[in-house]
């Protein structure tokens, strides 16, 4: 198991130009890479300040030249915002340009904000990203291509530039939708699933949902490759978590309003924050998540771990407003202190063993 860092790239503070916070985003994966973590991951938004990278392909690439070892990834790429042919070959030509380090994050989305103002709808969505991945498995492992789906079709095609990556990059499908996740177990894919501000019999509810799915397609659960991304952060500093929760809760607030198109926008593109039907009370929010001082975060991350068993865990990193030089001294605290802690403390646990029958693998 490894860390990474999920980079959303928010505009809580409207002071903050875009390019202060795209080269926040830049140096905090430098920094990152510096530190040891595995990944560095970037989300694709659209036409509001809830995240304002619209191609985390070129992001990725872009910081894969100012690293030296650390992956880069989309997470994700919103796959029915493009054109087949035409997202197959860049994911290749930014494996290329990164040197075999990509990672490749798939969703379907869910913000109908971003959707209409391409001139499309959700409507079909999960369907076009079940097709797209489909295409993208053909045309990466194979030197040409067809296909004939219900939302794409494809002539005989050949991608001209091949990714380093053999057969393909790294395919992580980042979904809570039963039907996606099962797409990825059965491909032998990723299962990207996100904690939210929830705590960890939560993420056991998801690892449950996982293993089920697994047994249906005929997989040993214990083999699903699961990535948990998490909001975390360690201080004795009340003021400086109770700050990361709220930008936490800022972030969650925005996406409920967005995905339950109860948005309101001001001067075109700022998404006012606004409280949520279902939102949890700051205390319980306090105690779901790994936020505290290290000792607090550690055993909590533990916790969360040996309920989910990821391969991989990604932290939240540029959230709502939080101060930059705050989370770079994180990073440092995560390579010394955490991380070696939290691979000490599980570094004898027992393989993962589903509560489900044990299933026979049949691909």
């Amino acid at each position: 198991m490894d860390f990474g860092i999920f980079i959303l790239m928010q505009q809580r503070n409207q002071k903050k130009s875009s390019g202060q916070i795209i080269q926040e985003a830049i140096e905090q994966t430098q920094v990152a890479d510096r530190n040891g973590f595995a990944a560095a991951w970037y989300a694709e938004h659209h036409f509001s300040n809830y995240g304002l990278c619209p191609s985390p392909l070129m992001m990725a690439t872009y910081c894969a030249g100012v690293t030296k070892q650390i992956r880069v990834g989309s997470a994700v790429v919103i796959a029915p915002l493009y054109t087949p042919a035409r997202l197959i070959a860049e994911i290749a030509m930014a494996d290329q340009l990164s040197g075999g380090r990509l990672n490749v994050g798939v969703g379907g989305g869910y913000q109908q904000f971003e959707f209409e103002r391409f001139g499309i709808t959700l409507e079909n969505a999960k369907e076009k990203t079940l097709e797209m991945l489909d295409m993208i498995d053909l045309a990466l492992t194979q030197k040409k291509f067809s296909y004939e789906g219900k939302h794409y079709q494809q002539p005989t095609t050949a991608i001209s530039v091949r990714p380093v990556q053999t057969p393909m990059p790294p395919i992580w499908i980042a979904s809570g939708d039963p039907m996606l996740m099962r797409r990825a177990l059965r491909n032998d894919h990723h299962v990207f699933i996100s904690g939210g501000l929830g705590g960890t019999k939560r993420l056991g509810g998801f690892r449950g949902v996982i293993d089920e799915l697994a047994v249906a397609e005929g997989k040993d659960p214990a083999k699903a490759k699961v990535g948990l991304l998490r909001f975390a952060y360690a201080s004795d500093n009340k003021a400086e978590v109770e700050h990361y929760v709220d930008c936490a809760r800022y972030q969650q607030r925005i996406a409920v309003s967005l995905k339950q198109r109860t948005e309101s926008v001001e001067d075109d593109y700022i998404v006012t924050e606004k409280p949520y039907d279902e939102e949890l009370p700051w205390d319980k929010l306090m105690k779901n998540m790994p936020v505290g001082s290290v000792d607090t975060v550690i055993e909590r991350l533990v916790a969360d771990i040996r309920a989910v068993r990821p391969v991989h865990v990604a932290l939240q990193t540029q959230v709502g407003d939080f101060d930059h030089q705050l989370m770079l001294k994180q990073l440092e605290l995560w390579n010394k202190v955490i991380i070696p802690a939290v691979q000490q403390e599980i570094a004898n646990d027992k393989p993962h063993v589903s509560a489900l029958p044990a299933a026979t693998e049949t691909a």
